[in-house]
């Protein structure tokens, strides 16, 4: 009897053990985005998206199990470089980020642009001129560091691009700064707002921590490459009402 005692123990131990390694194995990729449609926004309580889309079926093909969460802008670009195994999307990569993340990217090519409410008057002829305004962004957007860097004295941060568009249409900022695609999607939906100085172009991608295995990473870049390659990307543009400018 102690013999069988003592091998079922060692049966019930490597048992323990078996199911720990896997659990350890099964690393949980944790992608973090935020409200900012078309992109990414919640709809009837699901994240969905142009960039959801894209990472759905990427992480599909590479069979990697992950979380998907939606958090303010600022927070899911914090956990991105603070935590191994998460990413932040749809993140516009710029040399101030370049090396806090590893990246994996086109989820899309695009440009900024600085909106005015339509009926405003407000035409700066440059960057210079628009000095002059309060400009609107989001906390921990790439927007905000470009606005940073180029000293602009007036600049209005909140939470979300919701916030900021509601600021610019009651009129509490001159200026807000977004994607040339987003103002597309804003048009389209009604919203009156106008473009008003065209700035620079930006790659948007994953920003993953730099604990992320290159292995991950290369897998996620393979397989974006894929849906750009056999026009799937495109298909989910135009899904979208999003015009490709590549």
């Amino acid at each position: 009897m102690k013999h069988i005692a003592f091998a079922l123990a060692l049966l019930l131990s490597g048992t323990a053990l078996s199911c720990t390694a896997g659990a350890v194995n099964a690393q949980v990729l944790t992608l973090l985005t935020e409200e900012y449609p078309p992109y990414n926004f919640t709809r009837d309580g699901v994240i969905t998206g142009a960039a959801v889309e894209q990472a759905e079926l990427i992480m599909k093909a590479l069979g990697t199990p992950y979380a998907l969460d939606i958090l303010p802008w600022a927070r899911a670009l914090s956990l991105a470089e603070s935590q191994p195994w998460t990413c932040a999307f749809t993140t516009g990569h710029d040399e101030e980020r370049h090396k806090r993340f590893k990246w994996v990217e086109p989820l899309l090519v695009d440009r900024m642009v600085m909106l005015r409410k339509i009926g405003s008057g407000i035409n700066p002829a440059g960057i210079e001129e628009a000095k002059r305004f309060t400009i609107g962004t989001q906390r921990g957007d790439f927007s905000s560091t470009f606005l940073e860097n180029h000293a602009f004295p007036k600049i209005d941060l909140a939470t979300d691009i919701e916030t900021t568009l509601r600021k610019l249409l009651g009129d509490r900022i001159d200026l807000m700064v977004t994607s040339e695609k987003t103002f597309e999607a804003m048009r389209d939906e009604g919203k009156a707002v106008e473009p008003a100085l065209l700035l620079e172009g930006k790659l948007y991608g994953f920003a993953c921590n730099l604990a992320l295995p290159d292995t991950v990473v290369k897998g996620m870049q393979t397989q974006l490459e894929k849906l750009i390659a056999d026009g799937t990307q495109d298909r989910i543009f135009a899904k979208y009402g999003i015009r490709s400018h590549r």
